[in-house]
């Protein structure tokens, strides 16, 4: 094991003995200070100005793509609001269309409805005032005849 202490002294002390197995305690001793500390920071290399140039024109192209990726997706998401807004305005004109014939039609059978009850109360005014002429001429032949029958 690189890096960690090593310790000088070890103890065992054996703690029980059974049929199923042993048990053991062991102690470490004091680790030698020789050992070097295990998360010592790496050392730093010496970074030259054309390799922080050559990281900085990396990110800015990294930047680029991103953004050009983003507008991208921004755009086909736009693209699609466009796509279901003018579905939906096809669908609405549609069924504004249908719903306009369905009135139509039914404002035709109403008024085809009201014009043949309009003419079948119009025939039953007329034979109502055919039966009330033939009353009054009844009822002046009568009048007419009993008249005659008075005179005589």
């Amino acid at each position: 094991m690189e890096g960690f202490p090593v310790s000088t002294e070890i103890q065992v002390k054996e703690l029980d003995k059974r049929a199923s197995g042993q048990a053991f305690e062991v102690i470490l001793g004091e680790p030698d200070s020789k050992g070097e500390f295990p998360l010592s920071p790496p050392k730093k290399k010496d970074v030259s100005l054309e390799e922080i140039q050559r990281k900085l024109d990396a990110a800015e192209e990294r930047r680029k793509s991103q953004k050009a990726e983003f507008q991208k997706h921004v755009a086909e998401k736009r693209e699609h609001i466009k796509e279901v807004q003018q579905k939906a305005q096809e669908e609405n004109n549609n069924f504004s269309k249908m719903a306009e014939e369905k009135l139509n039609q039914k404002m035709e059978a109403n008024k085809e409805n009201r014009t043949a009850l309009m003419a079948a109360m119009n025939e039953k005014f007329k034979e109502k005032d055919k039966k009330l002429e033939e009353v009054r001429k009844n009822k002046e032949t009568k009048d007419g005849t009993e008249e005659g029958a008075s005179e005589d």
